[in-house]
């Protein structure tokens, strides 16, 4: 279950991979004490919140990956 957080005042921003388009990405916002998660393209449909602990481990495996 999702915890209940205003999202109203979020300062979502996007990877620089994400390129010059605002479509197919990934937004990140830190809130209360969790980072959320969002799809640019549906912006309206909900985020996804995680541990700032869960995010840095995710940042570190996508860091971490090879082209196997």
């Amino acid at each position: 279950m999702s915890p209940h957080v205003d999202l109203s005042e979020a300062r979502w921003r996007k990877s620089s991979w994400s390129g010059s388009t605002d479509s197919d990405c990934v937004e990140v916002a830190p809130v209360s004490r969790l980072i959320a998660l969002r799809d640019s393209k549906a912006p309206d449909s909900g985020a996804l919140f995680v541990t700032p602990t869960v995010w840095r481990a995710l940042l570190h495996s996508v860091g971490h990956r090879t082209n196997d």
